[in-house]
């Protein structure tokens, strides 16, 4: 059987990446308390139910302390058992998620008379700890709506097929900061620069005048070179290890032109070995 757990602190989304696992075929429960995970899959296993054997469950703070500290052997156990699992981290960053809850007025589990909704929200983080670090894939919601959440689910969870690593390349610009779902991350930054010349200046890196722009240097074809051969070596081992998901940075300082240029370059040489390969332009607008 299948299980993906879904996990975060509230308002990164937790909601959303479940009702699209339901509407996909999965068994959902909202707020499972750990200490039935076994069971349930415990049932599962021995009637073996057609509509049980994928099951997607959240997990949140609402759970006891201690019970959350012990998630990473109980899922340890579930798959000796031989339940394939999955857990699905979603975050985003404490102004966001102060935001969010400004903006829809709910109260926060963890709030009360003695803890502000900051303090709340600092606490959660911590208390789920042990979850964000047994997940295999951390998604960052922050500038995430509730539309490109439902895509990055359908897209990285059910995309793939047992056992295919999923790959995200994604560009982005240093002065806005490293996305926190990074895996791997390449600094182009020393690549020249078509942002100095004017006539350039307005165009993207999947533009015409930016790709004959960066093919005229050789420095580019050397670091897509260097990049492809060293993903060429080592994603195997990744995906030997039992990897799922792998998400691929690259940056330059504004994240419109070498970046995006670079990432395209590797999706392509990519997608002659892999066949879930995506890619985002975090600075580009649709």
């Amino acid at each position: 059987m299948k299980l993906i757990i879904v996990s975060g602190r509230s308002g990164s989304g937790k909601s959303t990446a479940l009702h699209v696992l339901e509407d996909t075929g999965f068994y959902c429960i909202d707020n499972l308390p750990i200490g039935l995970m076994a069971p349930l899959t415990h049932e599962a296993l021995t009637h073996r139910a057609p509509g049980a054997q994928k099951i997607a469950a959240s997990i949140d703070a609402r759970n006891l302390s201690r019970e959350l500290k012990d998630f990473p052997d109980i899922i340890h156990r579930l798959e000796s058992q031989g339940v394939e699992t999955e857990t699905i981290y979603l975050d985003a960053d404490d102004e966001t998620l102060l935001t969010r809850f400004h903006g829809t007025r709910r109260k926060h589990p963890l709030s009360s008379r003695t803890i502000s909704l900051r303090e709340a929200i600092a606490q959660e983080k911590a208390m789920l700890e042990p979850i964000a670090s047994a997940s295999t894939l951390f998604i960052d919601t922050s500038e995430l709506t509730i539309y490109q959440l439902r895509d990055q689910i359908k897209m990285r969870v059910l995309g793939h097929q047992h056992q295919e690593l999923a790959l995200l390349v994604q560009s982005f610009g240093f002065k806005h900061g490293v996305p926190s779902d990074s895996d791997l991350v390449f600094d182009v930054r020393c690549l020249p620069n078509p942002y100095w010349d004017p006539a350039l200046r307005s165009y993207k890196g999947t533009d015409t005048p930016i790709i004959q722009f960066m093919e005229a240097h050789q420095e580019s074809q050397k670091m897509i070179e260097d990049i492809c051969g060293f993903l060429e070596s080592w994603l195997p081992h990744f995906q030997n290890s039992n990897r799922t998901y792998l998400t691929i940075s690259v940056g330059c300082t504004g994240g419109q032109h070498r970046s995006v240029y670079i990432c395209e370059k590797i999706k392509d040489r990519l997608n002659q070995s892999y066949d879930n390969v995506q890619i985002r332009h975090q600075e580009l607008s649709d």
